[in-house]
């Protein structure tokens, strides 16, 4: 049964819905004792997988149990936090008909980032992922709980042509669709009654992590969301501030005060990441190496700058200036430090949500954004490269008909990590540098196909 499952997994193109897209065939492929579902949803303002657990409750907990089945695991903890109450109590309902006790809810505190997957696996579990390590390594599998419900419909024999994501900000009527792959975010940003402000960026994923995008981007398998915000918001303003312009600020104005660091999650699960030490390097008054290459244990979660930095400067951005120029270099992490407990202050300097969304200055965007369907869009265009990996191969050519859920484009042969990638509309296929695009039936013609 386990090769039969992640046989399945693989064939349907399920990647890691949570941002990261690892291919979840690759991923459950293993080993372990404990599968841990995410389901923290830690970035302020997204919504996405409340809405999931709440209404996909029987898919979340059946996916789960497939994970464990697959690798073995002993115990599956649903993680999330109490304050998302009707997911807790559909959750406990579809546990409870189940009748597996090896099942069980987890309730993480109110806190940023509950959902770094290293976090969330010392929370639940107590074990500290060694430096540069996974959750492998301490016996553990983290799985987002949208990639559970897609588990689940894999071993339906339906592929991955769908996402949930969240719709807010800027808009007219803040919400959750689960809308086709390849929808443009235009389209989706419509659909939530079109931004109320005429200067706006839009941000895919959450306001600390997400990255700019433009209306013509498309929904992808790891689009969290996207959110629209005034153009000359700070949450926008870090984002797009050059690196001259960072690094300028943090040679002149950091005072080695360590509040990015006390306030680090890897630095507080007892990793040797130190931010501060890394400004200090930027600015020329420290020469130290190993600060330096330690850039390489950050999760860019961004608390360092959102919630620790009081002067306004972006140790993150510092970071991932360094990890960018460190790859390019070929420097590998040298630290691989196994560590045994976390930080005794750590539960002290855990983030609250509450102040981080103040800290943003997102309260006015904190509303609900409650479940709508999505209409089908006249064409979607599908990235070849939605996950970790080499993009997938197309097995489609222009002029195809195809229907939703074949499949368009395939792992290439030899690939060590990859994912399938289906259709996720009927129409007529178009192909571009980089996707599939697929032009919907009543769109492509009227040729009665």
């Amino acid at each position: 049964m386990r090769e039969e499952i992640i046989a399945a997994v693989r064939d349907a193109g399920v990647v890691g819905a949570g941002g990261a897209g690892f291919p979840t065939h690759v991923k459950i492929d293993a080993r372990v004792d404990t599968v841990v579902a995410n389901g923290a949803e830690c970035e302020p303002l997204l919504r996405a997988d409340q809405e999931i657990m709440a209404k996909e409750s029987d898919k979340v907990v059946a996916g789960l149990a497939a994970v464990m089945l697959a690798t073995g695991a002993g115990r599956g903890v649903i993680a999330l936090k109490r304050k998302y109450a009707e997911a807790a109590a559909n959750l406990a309902a579809a546990i409870g008909l189940l009748g597996d006790r090896r099942l069980e809810l987890f309730f993480l505190p109110d806190f940023y980032p509950a959902g770094d997957e290293q976090v969330l696996v010392y929370e639940a579990t107590r074990r500290v992922v060694p430096e540069g390590g996974i959750p492998l390594n301490v016996g553990a599998v983290v799985v987002n709980v949208e990639t559970l419900v897609n588990v689940a419909e894999a071993l339906a024999g339906k592929a991955v042509t769908d996402k949930y994501l969240t719709v807010t900000g800027e808009v007219a009527q803040p919400l959750t669709i689960r809308a086709p792959v390849g929808i443009s975010a235009r389209e989706v940003i419509a659909l939530a009654g079109g931004a109320t402000v005429d200067d706006f960026a839009i941000i895919d994923g959450g306001p600390l992590m997400g990255k700019l995008v433009a209306l013509e981007a498309v929904v992808t398998k790891t689009t969290g969301g996207f959110i629209v915000l005034p153009r000359k918001h700070p949450a926008i303003a870090h984002k797009v501030a050059s690196w001259t312009v960072i690094a300028n600020r943090a040679k002149a104005a950091c005072c080695s005060c360590r509040g990015c660091t006390d306030g680090c999650p890897r630095y507080l699960l007892g990793h040797g990441l130190e931010p501060h030490r890394i400004m200090q390097v930027i600015g020329g008054g420290l020469q130290d190496n190993a600060a330096v290459t330690r850039a390489l244990l950050c999760s860019e979660c961004g608390a360092c700058e959102a919630y620790g930095c009081t002067m306004g400067l972006s140790p993150r951005r510092v970071i991932a200036e360094l990890k960018a120029q460190l790859a390019k270099a070929g420097v590998k992490n040298p630290h691989r430090a196994e560590i045994r407990q976390a930080r005794w202050e750590r539960d002290y300097r855990r983030i609250p949500t509450k102040r981080l969304v103040a800290r943003l200055g997102l309260e006015k965007y904190d509303r609900p954004a409650p479940f709508s369907t999505s209409p089908i869009p006249d064409e979607v265009r599908l990235p070849l490269l939605q996950h970790i990996g080499v993009p997938a191969c197309p097995v489609v050519r222009d002029g195809d008909k195809v229907e939703a859920g074949d499949l368009v484009a395939v792992i290439p042969q030899g690939a060590a990590v990859g994912a399938n990638l289906h259709a996720s509309i009927a129409g007529e296929v178009f192909t571009g540098d980089g996707y599939i695009g697929i032009k919907a039936r009543s769109k492509a013609g009227g040729m009665g196909w």
